[in-house]
């Protein structure tokens, strides 16, 4: 789920078939609503980039709810590509940075950058690729787990490492949890808000979303914390290229 070729070690973690490149249901849905909301009834078909798509679940969990658009999936990870061409009729190989993406400037409407930012050595580069890739008004649509999550809030007053967060590509260690998922950087809502303007992009709406690996005791609290997306597990933000 990156499309920035990371360095040394990073590069062979993610071409492991073991690493996960796919994140829950419940985000992908909300996330594809938004943007369905943002392209509107225009009746104009709109080209959509899932930029780090992974297997292509959140592409192909969003393309019912985009009839008439086109929705093309981008990697820099070959085996993640192999199986998102089992769900989507566009995925390509392309890198965030160094040669940048293989496409035009200005040709897109909308980006999908779902759980990615977090992956890379170099979100600034990245994000401004994408703004680049996108036409002027074009949406983006990040998502990436909330480093001040309800939860996690109560395991750092614990002296606990929060979830989400990584020490080592190895194994886990003083957090929760047992996948390593190589997760380099962590955002609160306030910082996610100002690192996005500053790259040259309107705020329009910021959302919560759950969080699958929640253990199932505490799911219903996780959605409640939803409509105050500061403590929400995961951040949906929506925002326009200026």
């Amino acid at each position: 789920m990156t499309t920035a070729a990371p360095p040394g070690d990073l590069r062979d973690f993610y071409e492991n078939p073991g690493v996960p490149v796919a994140s829950g249901t419940p985000r992908s849905l909300r996330q594809a609503r938004m943007l369905a909301t943002a392209l509107g009834a225009s009746g104009t078909p709109s080209l959509v980039l899932d930029i780090g798509c992974g297997d292509g679940t959140a592409a192909a969990t969003a393309a019912p709810l985009l009839p008439g658009h086109r929705i093309v999936g981008v990697d820099w990870s070959q085996d993640a590509l192999t199986r998102a061409r089992s769900r989507l009729s566009y995925a390509v190989r392309g890198e965030l940075t160094g040669g940048g993406l293989p496409l035009r400037t200005g040709v897109a409407d909308a980006v999908l950058f779902s759980e990615v930012v977090e992956h890379l050595v170099d979100p600034d580069a990245a994000l401004e690729e994408i703004r680049r890739v996108l036409r002027p008004g074009g949406h983006l649509m990040l998502s990436t787990p909330n480093l001040a999550a309800w939860y996690n809030r109560g395991l750092l007053l614990a002296g606990v490492q929060p979830v989400f967060s990584e020490v080592s590509l190895r194994a886990v260690h003083g957090r929760p949890g047992r996948e390593v998922v190589g997760h380099l950087r962590l955002y609160t809502a306030r910082a996610l808000r100002e690192f996005v303007a500053a790259a040259g992009f309107e705020v329009v709406r910021l959302e919560g979303a759950p969080f699958h690996g929640v253990p199932r005791p505490l799911r219903a609290l996780d959605r409640l914390a939803c409509a105050r997306p500061p403590l929400a597990s995961i951040l949906l933000l929506h925002a326009r290229r200026t």
